[in-house]
């Protein structure tokens, strides 16, 4: 929801100029976000996959896409007035997921 939101944003806000960092606010490593899906699903956090695995078998897509490593800020987006809807990758995943949060 937050990226069509964001797109939506930077079409009809005219303080959007120049390029705009599509990306969620909270920065997470890819064991944070196993962990907190796994506390969203209230299940054991999946164990990571070796690196050496990924690549036989995704060959060199795997590092471009499942091992590379960027840390791209959202600053542009949100000093130009774009509030997030889900600014804590939990509350987006119970989102996406449907997941209710207990009490």
């Amino acid at each position: 929801d937050d990226a069509v939101g964001a797109i939506y944003h930077a079409l009809v806000e005219p303080r959007c100029a120049g390029p705009l960092n599509v990306v969620a606010p909270e920065m997470i490593t890819n064991a944070g976000f196993s962990a907190t899906l796994g506390a969203v699903l209230h299940r054991p956090a999946v164990l990571p996959v070796p690196a050496a695995v990924l690549r036989l078998v995704f060959g060199e897509m795997a590092d471009a896409t499942l091992l590379a490593s960027t840390r791209a800020t959202p600053a542009a987006l949100i000093d130009s007035g774009y509030v997030f809807r889900h600014a804590q990758v939990g509350d987006c995943l119970r989102h996406e997921l449907g997941v209710v949060r207990r009490q």
